[in-house]
């Protein structure tokens, strides 16, 4: 299979495509591909038997497009584990360089860096790893543009995009700190955020894709 195929995948798994529908829309933008592009790819998934596809509506995966979509999703967070922890990568090259890992690294590889890493269940950016059965931790996060001015919470993920990260960690944000937002800034304006005591001030649209504890403390 080639990564191109399986970068689709691995985008329907992340937009909620194991349990629903997934509109062509969706994985454009997620792809930065043109709508005229995955409409082909789509195609030749569902004959591949890796997908269900229904026209106007969307694509749901198969068993086998599970299995697959899991497979690349668990050795990309693990890479990316293992690339900060041991390599002293940044948060944007080890996303950068997990997208190439995943699609070369074999089964067994996959599970000897769990062992080795002694099974971690995060990536660095805060996304649950599959454990080796495909099972995903799914505890409710909220964006951190809805926590209530004034709030405690703790940050548990950010989107992973190279632009974003590289932003983010020159911020400050890490994963794991306290978030309190000090002020919100009119008409999408910039937040003042008290991250782990200190005071920085980052963008609205960054704002919106980190995300926090539901239950604030």
């Amino acid at each position: 299979m080639t990564p191109n195929k399986e970068d689709y995948l691995k985008a329907i798994y992340k937009l909620g495509g194991m349990e629903h529908l997934v509109n062509n829309k969706q994985i454009s933008d997620e792809l930065q591909i043109a709508p005229a592009s995955v409409t082909e790819m789509l195609g030749k998934l569902k004959r591949e038997g890796l997908i269900y596809y229904e026209a106007y509506k969307g694509s749901r995966l198969t068993q086998e497009g599970i299995r697959v979509a899991i497979t690349l999703v668990r050795g990309h967070r693990l890479w990316e584990v293992f690339l900060m922890r041991h390599l002293g990568y940044s948060w944007s090259e080890a996303h950068e360089d997990a997208e190439l890992l995943e699609h070369i690294t074999p089964p067994r590889l996959t599970m000897r860096l769990d062992k080795f890493l002694n099974y971690p269940a995060y990536c660095p950016h805060g996304s649950a790893i599959p454990n080796n059965d495909g099972q995903i931790d799914s505890t409710p996060l909220l964006p951190l543009n809805l926590l209530p001015v004034g709030e405690t919470s703790h940050i548990r993920r950010v989107k992973e995009e190279k632009e974003l990260l590289d932003y983010l960690q020159s911020a400050g944000i890490t994963i794991g700190s306290s978030v309190r937002i000090v002020e919100a800034g009119a008409y999408e304006g910039p937040f003042t955020l008290e991250i782990d005591g200190k005071c920085i001030q980052i963008s609205y649209k960054a704002v919106c894709q980190i995300y926090v504890d539901e239950t604030r403390q």
